[in-house]
């Protein structure tokens, strides 16, 4: 367990931080008997320092200080991309959770994801406390996502979109929705909303008699998808963009420093094109896959 001094905290905060349960998950852990503190039963409410001997199952619980970052990623996901297995058409392919960087004892969790059909920006945590965070601030951040449809939509269609009503008859925060192109019969439209999920963003559009073929995220909150990630990879955000993910706020704070111009949206320019193939890395031996960059697993012969 790491040293490092600090106040008593509550043991299920301890546990989410370090990324192997969430507060709900290591509360049943406790009931059921699975947790020790200091070779003692824990108890519900029980609070622990840096310095106590947290066990699960009898293994020792690594601590990790609460001013240290937890490793966040974003991802780009294909539509139809599962983030945890292989798809049947191409068994050697390494799903995303897999390629991840091996973080002992610790998960890693998908917030707020994609529907499997869409795709597009998708946030990997592996800290639970972060990842809770966001889950609830996710209905607070706004969300840009693309939307393809066949045929073009009339204003009244548009402005039904912009009215936000869901089948419920909740409505969501639409801030804007505007037209991206597009060739043949398809057409792209941009929408913005606060707190949108990509199942409420096709409802929206599929309520006004749209068909909806896609639907892509580009942008959650002040994190947005740019040239730089190409489908199937991924990075490690950066300590700022993690606080500013996980700060918690207004509406006002979270939208400020959002803006995002048109040349950085970068899934919309590639997706009117999305039926040309995408680059894939090099093959040559000695060549250098990037971070983040899909992978295969290799054959082995009988």
């Amino acid at each position: 367990m790491d040293r490092q001094r600090g106040e008593p905290e509550r043991l299920q905060k301890v546990l989410a931080r370090a990324g192997l349960a969430s507060r709900r998950e290591a509360e049943d852990w406790i009931r059921a008997g699975r947790l020790t503190v200091n070779g003692q039963a824990a108890s519900l409410g029980v609070r622990v320092s840096p310095d106590d001997e947290v066990r699960l199952d009898g293994r020792v619980i690594r601590q990790r200080a609460p001013q240290s970052a937890g490793r966040a990623y974003i991802y780009h996901r294909s539509p139809g991309e599962s983030l945890d297995a292989a798809p049947a058409d191409a068994p050697d392919a390494v799903p995303l959770l897999a390629r991840l960087p091996k973080r002992a004892g610790r998960r890693f969790m998908v917030v707020s994801p994609m529907p499997r059909i869409d795709g597009g920006l998708e946030l990997v945590c592996g800290d639970g406390e972060i990842a809770a965070r966001l889950q609830r601030a996710v209905r607070r951040l706004a969300s840009e996502l693309s939307v393809r449809a066949r045929g073009e939509l009339t204003e009244q269609q548009i402005a039904g979109v912009l009215g936000g009503v869901l089948d419920s008859g909740d409505r969501l925060a639409v801030l804007g929705c505007e037209p991206a192109g597009g060739e043949g019969a398809n057409r792209w439209y941009t929408i913005t909303a606060r707190g949108a999920s990509g199942k409420d963003v096709r409802q929206l559009f599929e309520r006004q008699g749209a068909i909806v073929s896609r639907v892509l995220r580009t942008r959650l909150g002040p994190l947005a998808l740019d040239r730089s990630l190409g489908r199937g990879h991924f990075r490690e955000l950066t300590r700022e963009e993690v606080q500013a993910l996980s700060a918690e706020g207004s509406p006002e704070a979270a939208l400020a420093g959002e803006t995002v111009s048109a040349a950085d949206r970068a899934v919309p320019a590639k997706a009117r094109h999305s039926h040309s193939s995408q680059p894939q890395p090099s093959r040559r031996r000695g060549a250098r896959r990037p971070p983040g960059a899909p992978v295969r697993r290799g054959r082995t012969r009988d």
